[in-house]
C-alpha cells in the first residue's frame, strides 16, 4: 500500500488504561514511540524506561536524522532515565524496546545496572540478548538483569516488517546490467 508521504505511518497509536500499568502498558508506550521514529523517516524502534511504576524516559530511533550511529532508542532512554534519577546506575529500572537490543544496546543496559529488559521482537541477526549470543548470559560479568520477551511481540513485528516492506517498494528494482537489452 503506497501513501502520499513516506512519513505517514499506517499504524494508529495505542491509548492504554493508566490503572494497570504492566508489561503489556510500557511496551505500548514504546511502541508508540517506534510510530513516532516511523513518522520521522526513521527505522521504527522504540523504547520506555520504568522506575517506581512510571515512565521516566522514552525515545525512538534517531539515527537517521542526526546521523549517529549510537542514537538508538535504547541509547537514547538510557541517557534520559540517567538524568531524570541524577545517576548513570538505573537499579530498580526496567528498559521496555520493542526489538531485541543490538550489541551497544545490550551493553549499555548492563553497564547502566537495570534490572530487567524487556522486549517484544527477538533478533536473530544482531540481537544480543539471546537472539545471536546473551551478553547477559556472561557468567563473568558483574551484573545481570532479568529479561522478558515477547510482549506486544505480533503488533511490534508487524510495525517493523511494514516499514521495511515500504521502504523496499519505494525504490524501483535494480536493472540487471549484465542482461543486454532485447
Amino acid at each position: 500500500m503506497m501513501r502520499d508521504s513516506a512519513n505517514d505511518c499506517p499504524f494508529p497509536k495505542r491509548f492504554p488504561s493508566q490503572l494497570l500499568r504492566d508489561d503489556a502498558f510500557f511496551m505500548t508506550l514504546a511502541y508508540n514511540q517506534a510510530i513516532d521514529g516511523w513518522r520521522r523517516d526513521e527505522v521504527p524502534i522504540g523504547a520506555v524506561i520504568e522506575y517506581g511504576g512510571e515512565p521516566i524516559a522514552a525515545a525512538h530511533n534517531e539515527v537517521e536524522s542526526t546521523g549517529d550511529p549510537t542514537a538508538h532508542a535504547e541509547m537514547l532512554a538510557l541517557t534520559q532515565a540517567s538524568r531524570a534519577l541524577g545517576d548513570w546506575r538505573l537499579n530498580g529500572a526496567t528498559l521496555f524496546v520493542t526489538k531485541e537490543p543490538c550489541p551497544m544496546c545490550s551493553g549499555a543496559a548492563l553497564m547502566s545496572r537495570l534490572a530487567r529488559v524487556v522486549y517484544a521482537v527477538p533478533d536473530p541477526k544482531m540481537g544480543c540478548l539471546g537472539g545471536v549470543t546473551d551478553l547477559n548470559g556472561i557468567p563473568t560479568l558483574n551484573h545481570h538483569f532479568s529479561i522478558t520477551r515477547g510482549i506486544l511481540e505480533l503488533e511490534c513485528r508487524q510495525l517493523l516488517q511494514a516499514f521495511f516492506r515500504e521502504k523496499r517498494n519505494s525504490f524501483p528494482s535494480a536493472v540487471d546490467e549484465t542482461q543486454s537489452p532485447e
